[in-house]
């Protein structure tokens, strides 16, 4: 799963997402994009489970790339544990995601394959999204 191999500090602030994207929201590599609707965290396991989904369905064949990786640490207090003592232990990885940001982008693969192979990638990511198609890849 993806993870930093270092980072400056341990934990950090939860903190908000809003407003959009302020970068990222374009195709840059691919013909065909799945972009974010919705503002989220994603986790690196759910980022994983939609990679797999998406290169099953295309059976191998042509090019995904992944536009987010998960850079925030997101700590856990353990199970009934009083209130107090400071924060938790980092527990996952998450990448934040604005609306407008595309997260998976494709190529090599017809528009039918790669609509359907997002479809059920979007069925694993809790953020709302849509299926981008680069200009003059109508076919």
């Amino acid at each position: 799963m993806l993870q930093p191999k270092r980072t400056k500090y341990r934990k950090a602030h939860k903190g908000r997402i809003h407003g959009k994207a302020k970068g990222g929201f374009t195709l840059a590599f691919g013909a065909y994009g799945l972009k974010a609707t919705s503002p989220g965290r994603l986790s690196a396991r759910q980022i994983e489970a939609a990679r797999r989904t998406i290169t099953r369905h295309m059976k191998r064949l042509g090019k995904l790339w992944i536009r987010v990786f998960p850079d925030v640490p997101v700590s856990q207090k353990p199970a009934e544990v009083r209130q107090g003592k400071g924060k938790g232990t980092p527990e996952w990885w998450a990448a934040r995601v604005k609306p407008g940001r595309i997260m998976f982008e494709l190529d090599g693969v017809s528009k039918q394959t790669a609509v359907e192979a997002f479809t059920l990638a979007a069925a694993k990511l809790p953020v709302g999204t849509k299926v981008v198609v680069r200009l003059g890849e109508e076919g």
